[in-house]
C-alpha cells in the first residue's frame, strides 16, 4: 500500500489521521506501507503516485481531493492497480478507484454541542482553511451544534483560505481572541499555529481530523478523531474479492469511524462530557439529526 499526502505524516491533523489508521490496519494484515507526505503541489503528488503504481503496489491512496485530475489519467494506464481518493465520493466513473470520505460535521456538531456551555462571553472562534471538503463539513457541524445547545452564542468563522500556512492561522486565531471569542476550534494541518494561540492565551480548544492533545495538554478539551481502519479494512476485503474500486464509502460516528477522544488534562465539566457522549449516542441511533451544510 502507498499513501500520497499533502503534509506532513506527524501533522497531527489530515494526514496523520490516516498514517495512524494504516499503522492499525497493518497490525492485523499481513501489508507494507510506503508513505509519501508534504507533497502539496499537485504535480509532485501525480509523480509519487504513478511512481507507487509502476513499482506494483496493490492500492494507492491518493490522500486529498486535489489529486483527483491527475489520478483519472494514471488509473486508466494501470488498470490492474487499485487507487482511492479522499475525501470525495466521486470516483470518476472508474472501476479501479474508490472514492473516501468522512461525515465530519457529525463531529463538529458533538464538538458545538460542548463548546456552547464551555464560552463565558457567548463568543466562539472558528479558524478554517478553505470552505470546502470535510474541513467545512466540520465547521458548518459545529456551527449547528453550537446553535443547538445556545442560539445566542455568536460563531465567527475565518476561512484563511490555506491548508498549510501555519502563520496566517495563527494571525487569524490571534484576532478572533481579540475580539472576544474565549473557545476556539478549526480544521486542517495549519492548526497547530491556532492551537498554539489558544495555549498561550488560556482558551478552550476543539482539535479535528487526529488527536490534538499533544499541542496543548492544558487546553485541547477534547479532538474528533478519524478512525479510517474500518474503511480500509473494507476496501483491501473488497480488492481481495476482485473489487479494485467503483465504490464511494464513507466513515461516520455510527460505525466508529469518527471517535470523540477526550484530553484527561483539561478539567471538563462532567455534565459537559455526558452531553456530549448522548449527543453522540443520538448521532448513531438517529434520534439526532446534523443539519446539512450549506
Amino acid at each position: 500500500m502507498g499513501l500520497v499526502a499533502p503534509s506532513a505524516a506527524n501533522d497531527l491533523a489530515w494526514t496523520q489521521a490516516m498514517s495512524d489508521s494504516l499503522d492499525r490496519v497493518a497490525d492485523g494484515r499481513d501489508i507494507e506501507i510506503a508513505i509519501t507526505d508534504g507533497t502539496f503541489i499537485v504535480e509532485d503528488a501525480a509523480a509519487a503516485i504513478r511512481g507507487y503504481a509502476e513499482d506494483g503496489f496493490d492500492l494507492v491512496i491518493a490522500h486529498g481531493t486535489q489529486f483527483g485530475g491527475p489520478l483519472q489519467e494514471i488509473a486508466d494506464d494501470f488498470p490492474e492497480v487499485s487507487f482511492a481518493i479522499g475525501t470525495s465520493d466521486d470516483f470518476f466513473g472508474k472501476s479501479n478507484i474508490f472514492a473516501y470520505s468522512v461525515d465530519a460535521g457529525e463531529g463538529g456538531y458533538v464538538n458545538g454541542v460542548m463548546a456552547a456551555q464551555l464560552t463565558q462571553s457567548n463568543n466562539i472562534g472558528v479558524v478554517g482553511p478553505v470552505p470546502a471538503g470535510d474541513a467545512k463539513l466540520y465547521i458548518d457541524g459545529f456551527v449547528s451544534g453550537v446553535a443547538a445547545q445556545n442560539p445566542d452564542v455568536e460563531v465567527n468563522v475565518n476561512y484563511i483560505d490555506s491548508f498549510s500556512d501555519v502563520l496566517l492561522a495563527s494571525e487569524a486565531a490571534k484576532a478572533l481572541v481579540t475580539n472576544g471569542a474565549d473557545v476556539l476550534t478549526g480544521s486542517a494541518q495549519m492548526v497547530v499555529g491556532a492551537t498554539g494561540v489558544a495555549d498561550e492565551e488560556g482558551v478552550p480548544w476543539f482539535g479535528s481530523q487526529s488527536n490534538q492533545t499533544e499541542l496543548s495538554n492544558s487546553q485541547v478539551v477534547a479532538s474528533v478523531v478519524y478512525h479510517w481502519e474500518g474503511l480500509l479494512n473494507t476496501v483491501l476485503d473488497n480488492i481481495a474479492g476482485g473489487t479494485l474500486g467503483g465504490e464511494a464509502l464513507a466513515i461516520s460516528v455510527a460505525d466508529g469511524g469518527l471517535e470523540l477522544e477526550f484530553n484527561d488534562g483539561f478539567a471538563l465539566d462532567a455534565d459537559i462530557k455526558a452531553s456530549a457522549e448522548s449527543t453522540i449516542a443520538g448521532i448513531g441511533d438517529g434520534s439526532i439529526t446534523v443539519p446539512a451544510g450549506e
